[in-house]
């Protein structure tokens, strides 16, 4: 394929853009999650980028953008040569972004519980088989300009991918957390909804920030090209970001009385999915409304999900399959007819887009929903209650942080009832003043105890502790050896009865 120099810089440029929301989705889904958890998170989006890239160029480039057999798979480009030319090597460089995003989605999804080698396994089937699977379908021949998958042929419009990247990776989100099941404490006995807390929710604003800047390239590079389209796609992506975040928030914020951060960024993702589909072929007001109505889908299906008892932990479903359902459909509602190119009438075209939009849902969700149920039964997805408990940093990675080992001091502490027994106090940071905090008020107890001790144990008159249902003797002073005829050792544990009833 020829290329101009300029274009082969975009989109070295826009792929670039499109690998730093890598570090927006980790700085996202580390804040909105546990502390305890928090190491887990963030390995996990490395991981799985690892992972994605090698798969996608070993196996996933070559069923996505292989000769294609009937429509349905490619054959050819494994393990794609890269000493070829220039253009070949930057296409596949920005779709191995692409594939990164997708199966970095469920990462969020199913955050706080799942196994790391489950993760691995899973995220492998995503970008070995499931992205370009339905990729091809969508996308195949897009390097050539004439797309030869059978949805693609059909008329399919998915620009940049809220359904090839963004539903997809919703789609296998929701059959993940079907199989793993919600964290522990997340619903109550009658099913209603816990919150939570967030670790460090702005973190979770600057990841919101990195994607939004990825998005330019994420939809701006999706021309292949540097074109007079690239400012006007770049221009309607952050005007439907905009609107997504203003609606939901302001929604939000109306029906609790709360604006909740939560809401403010999911909306402006949900925003941002949306428009994907459809930023090449409408106006200005079409993005507006694309991002105003992703806002209250992005919070229905998130109050969906909590009457259905399923657990997403940062709101990936709702963001990502949701509103990217939405954005498909948007095409046809909002697209000029003439710029969308497929010939097909409105009505046809929605067809269409709803088409694909089932496909996506048959490869992506019923596909992994099966694959994941045959998966758990060899080799269990969901960590063990009490390493969810622990969390999973140290469960699963023997990770410990200062505020990890503060915690686990004063578990010792209160499991031995020594009060000896010191916390680590590390310096220059929040858990080391806590436990500098906690020192000190274990030093006066301990004091307070000690002259308390030494007061009962100089005390002329008997004094016997007791307790319990039983009123069992729990201990006493010397006084009380001698009046009672009983040592220490022996005392303790009797009922109080038998020690007034003077057997001596």
């Amino acid at each position: 394929m020829s290329y101009e120099p300029v274009d082969l810089l975009w989109v070295l440029m826009a792929a670039s853009l499109v690998f730093l929301m890598q570090a927006g989705f980790m700085c996202l889904e580390t804040g909105l999650t546990r502390t305890k958890n928090s190491i887990n998170v963030a390995i996990k989006n490395l991981a799985d980028f690892v992972i994605s890239v090698f798969t996608f160029w070993a196996v996933g480039y070559g069923l996505m953008f292989g000769a294609s057999m009937a429509g349905i798979v490619g054959w050819s480009h494994f393990a794609l040569p890269l000493d070829c030319e220039p253009w070949l090597a930057a296409f596949f460089f920005f779709q191995a972004m692409f594939c990164g995003t997708a199966t970095t989605i469920f990462s969020g999804a199913v955050a706080e519980r799942m196994r790391f080698s489950a993760y691995v396994i899973v995220s492998f089937i995503v970008s070995a088989l499931i992205y370009p699977l339905f990729g091809h379908w969508a996308w195949s021949g897009l390097g050539h300009g004439e797309l030869t998958g059978w949805l693609g042929a059909m008329g399919f419009v998915d620009f940049a991918g809220s359904t090839v990247v963004h539903s997809v990776g919703g789609w296998v989100s929701l059959a993940a957390l079907l199989v793993i099941g919600p964290r522990q404490g997340r619903f109550d006995a009658q099913g209603r909804p816990r919150e939570m807390t967030a670790s460090n929710l702005p973190l979770s604003v600057l990841g919101a920030m990195l994607l939004w800047f990825g998005w330019f390239g994420f939809n701006g590079g999706s021309t292949l090209a540097l074109t007079a389209d690239v400012p006007l796609i770049i221009a309607r992506t952050t005007l439907a970001g905009a609107m997504g975040g203003l609606s939901c928030l302001g929604l939000g914020w109306l029906l609790t009385s709360v604006p909740r951060v939560a809401w403010l960024i999911n909306g402006v993702l949900g925003g941002l999915v949306a428009i994907t589909a459809g930023c090449h072929v409408v106006d200005a007001t079409g993005a507006a409304i694309i991002g105003l109505v992703a806002g209250p889908v992005c919070l229905a299906s998130e109050r969906l999900l909590d009457r259905l008892r399923i657990d997403d932990a940062i709101g990936a479903v709702p963001v990502h399959l949701a509103c990217g359902i939405w954005g498909t459909l948007a095409v046809a509602l909002l697209g000029n007819p003439k710029l969308i190119g497929t010939g097909l009438t409105r009505a046809g075209q929605l067809q269409v887009q709803i088409l694909g939009i089932g496909a996506a849902c048959g490869v992506s969700f019923v596909l992994t929903y099966l694959l994941l149920r045959l998966v758990n039964r060899v080799h269990p997805l969901r960590v063990s209650p009490d390493d969810e408990a622990v969390g999973l940093n140290i469960s699963e990675h023997g990770a410990r942080n200062d505020l990890a080992d503060l915690f686990m001091a004063m578990d010792q502490q209160a499991a031995t009832g020594d009060l000896s027994l010191r916390v680590p106090e590390e310096p220059f940071s929040e858990a080391g003043l806590i436990a500098r905090r906690y020192n000190q008020v274990m030093d006066a107890l301990e004091s307070a105890v000690t002259k308390t001790e030494a007061i009962v144990r100089t005390a002329a008159d008997a004094i016997v502790t007791f307790g319990g249902d039983s009123l069992l003797v729990m201990g006493c002073n010397p006084a009380a050896e001698a009046a009672f005829g009983y040592n220490q050792a022996n005392l303790a544990g009797k009922p109080l009865s038998t020690i007034l009833g003077g057997n001596g």
